[in-house]
């Protein structure tokens, strides 16, 4: 993608009303634009990165047997009158035509499921926008009022099996914010079950500043408990804990035959998994930052290479780069050599190489990686076998 053709644009200064860095730094950068209070357009280099994550989850749920299909986002009333959770307040309503918008699926997936399956289990997700009436949206894209998002309903004839593939999904979720970068600072806490189910649940929870929750993680067996959980019922035995604020990145619920036993399915018990694609997208730019801009992990970010022409025409080396199948933004435009370089780093792709005049005299590009001051020179003709061994 030349950079010249690319539908965005960066700015200098940080947006008066956003007061998260995932905000500042994503609509600085042109990965989003503010409409409203909880809610964005995603811009094409947003959008990448939203590609990039959903296919993540996407092959991880289909390695444990997911099917994926799409719900509708307008619910009728009568789905959620069986379930009596009509009156929640996060459900935005169109009373005159008793229809709500979807903040959740479990009215819908069941008589779905019992519908059309005929052998257990079944393991179906979706990937969706949500929509729920959020009173706190002030933290960018970590708490929307329009969302997408992943959830996985499994059903199952036992406890039993639906205890060993929730154990599966733990691990699923994991190589999940693996492979977004994230592991590291993702713990397992245990959680309520709030509106979905009367037992216990567990979050996953990234450390970091920014964070609206907070986490409570015991120095002695290392397990984990969100702060509700932790105050009122927590009894692991130890009372040395460290206490860490976290962004919730992804829930898992044990739902028994909550749902099922309401829609007359007999001996059917269900599990449900939810990830927050834009939460992660927002979590990962709280996480990877500098006071240059964001800093992309390779697997999530809209380009693997920025290339940048100083003073000279990189145009062969991008149609290259582009041959070879390599994610490539190419920095064409007339702009000073600050510009470009302060783009770059605001814009945080992986790996930005230059080509000046300076580098062609020595048959070079110069190779840096964001996040790192160390600069390399390669080889013009070895530039290719370079990148692919990046890779």
């Amino acid at each position: 993608m030349k950079q010249t053709e690319l539908f965005t644009k960066t700015t200098k200064e940080n947006p008066k009303d956003e007061k998260s860095i995932n905000a500042q730094l994503l609509m600085r950068a042109g990965f989003i634009d503010k409409l409203g209070a909880g809610i964005y357009s995603y811009l094409p280099l947003g959008l990448m990165v939203i590609e990039n994550i959903k296919n993540i989850v996407r092959e991880e749920m289909n390695k444990i047997g997911g099917q994926e299909i799409l719900m509708p986002s307008l619910h009728p009333k009568e789905n959620w009158e069986i379930t009596g959770r009509w009156g929640v307040e996060e459900m935005y309503k169109i009373k005159d035509e008793n229809l709500g918008l979807g903040w959740t699926h479990e009215e819908i997936i069941t008589p779905l499921v019992k519908k059309y399956a005929s052998t257990f289990p079944k393991y179906i997700y979706q990937i969706q926008s949500k929509f729920r009436n959020e009173p706190r949206a002030k933290s960018g894209i970590l708490r929307g009022r329009e969302f997408l998002m992943k959830d996985l309903y499994s059903f199952h004839k036992s406890e039993e099996d639906l205890n060993d593939y929730y154990e599966k999904v733990k691990e699923a979720y994991f190589k999940i914010y693996e492979r977004c970068g994230i592991k590291e600072k993702t713990f397992l806490a245990l959680a309520s079950g709030g509106e979905f189910s009367s037992s216990f649940s567990h979050e996953f929870q990234t450390i970091t500043d920014a964070g609206e929750d907070n986490i409570y993680t015991c120095k002695d067996c290392g397990c984990s408990f969100n702060e509700e959980v932790f105050e009122s019922r927590c009894d692991c035995g130890s009372t040395q804990f460290d206490k860490r604020k976290s962004i919730e990145v992804g829930n898992i619920f044990k739902l028994g035959d909550k749902y099922s036993k309401l829609f007359k399915m007999d001996n059917i018990v269900m599990g449900c998994y939810g990830i927050g694609i834009t939460r992660v997208m927002g979590a990962i730019v709280e996480v990877f930052n500098d006071d240059k801009g964001i800093i992309w992990p390779k697997e999530v970010s809209p380009f693997y290479i920025h290339l940048i022409e100083l003073d000279t025409d990189a145009s062969e080396i991008y149609d290259n780069l582009q041959r070879e199948g390599v994610k490539v933004l190419y920095d064409d435009r007339q702009k000073s050599a600050g510009e470009k370089l302060s783009d770059c780093d605001l814009i945080g792709i992986p790996i930005r190489i230059i080509l000046s005049k300076k580098t062609i005299e020595k048959n070079c590009v110069e190779i840096k990686r964001r996040g790192s001051d160390k600069i390399e020179l390669i080889e013009i003709n070895k530039l290719i076998e370079f990148i692919k061994n990046e890779l």
